[in-house]
């Protein structure tokens, strides 16, 4: 203890000359889940009519189309890779297409199966899209197209209901736990 006027502190220093070294905690058995980084691994913009298609009139029709993978790097970190693409055409043909592999790399430890595959397929999307979006929406205004906002996707009502649809066909739900959720927004 160490006295500075009135206040009274404990250092943690040794009084009676015994050894207080940290006691070993032993080996890490606490579930952990973080993401370590994020990135993108491909963007595509395809302008395939240009110049004619920014004299075209008309509203065009969107077409999102979403997959989500999951890759094992290593015993615990997976890479999450979601996949969205966005196609808009109009009567005269395709406006543009925008192609995004947005990946994050998760890192799980001492977590049950089931449980990291709702998180790689479901919790882990759902942090990646804000990210995605901005770049998809950044993506189609920089080739000078009107900007674009998607709407947001609900990973977890989609995996669940891709759970629920295998347990209707029979199947056993916590089987085969390397089905990829996919899906249009």
């Amino acid at each position: 203890m160490a006295d500075e006027g009135n206040i009274i502190t404990d250092l943690g220093g040794n009084t009676d000359g015994a050894n207080n070294d940290p006691k070993p905690n032993g080996a890490d058995n606490q579930p952990a889940i973080g993401l370590i980084s994020q990135y993108i691994k491909d963007l595509s913009v395809e302008n395939p009519n240009a110049p004619k298609s920014y004299q075209w009139q008309g509203q065009p029709n969107i077409d999102v189309q979403f997959n989500i993978n999951a890759t094992p790097v290593d015993g615990e970190v997976h890479e999450v890779t979601l996949k969205i693409t966005v196609s808009a055409k109009g009567d005269q043909g395709t406006i543009y297409i925008v192609d995004l592999d947005y990946c994050g790399l998760i890192g799980m430890r001492n977590v049950a199966p089931e449980q990291g595959h709702m998180f790689l397929y479901s919790e882990a999307p759902r942090i990646l899209f804000p990210f995605a979006r901005r770049i998809i929406g950044d993506a189609v205004r920089d080739a000078g197209f009107p900007p674009m906002l998607l709407d947001p996707i609900d990973f977890q009502g989609i995996y669940i209901q891709q759970l629920q649809q295998r347990q209707a066909e029979g199947k056993d739900p916590a089987a085969d736990f390397g089905t990829t959720p996919t899906g249009e927004a």
